[in-house]
């Protein structure tokens, strides 16, 4: 079940990276957080729970950036963002649940 969803992960960054990010969001601030800086912290947990289980740091940042997410994305009024940012909270969603998984 591990290996699947860590080939899951693996083929949601891939797609995530072949995406364009959305056009106006570089330099942009939703709810105070810089939306490039969201994208990178995002797609930098996800990477770091694709090569093994994060340190007690690392999964800390995942857990912050799962609930910036949550909160920002009903802020994000353009569609193609909206899609774009709802595919970065479900890849660390999905990251979230390898070090659930990892961890019994």
């Amino acid at each position: 079940m591990l290996e699947e969803k860590l080939d899951a992960l693996s083929q949601m960054m891939a797609e995530h990276m072949a995406n364009p990010f959305p056009p106006g969001f570089r330099g942009r601030d939703v709810l105070d957080q810089d939306m490039v800086l969201l994208d990178a912290d995002a797609y930098a947990y996800a990477a770091g729970a694709l090569e093994g289980p994060l340190d007690q740091r690392r999964h800390a940042g995942l857990t912050r950036v799962t609930t910036v997410l949550a909160k920002v994305l009903p802020a994000i009024g353009d569609e193609y963002a909206a899609k774009y940012y709802t595919h970065v909270r479900d890849m660390v969603a999905l990251a979230a649940e390898i070090e659930t998984l990892r961890d019994k």
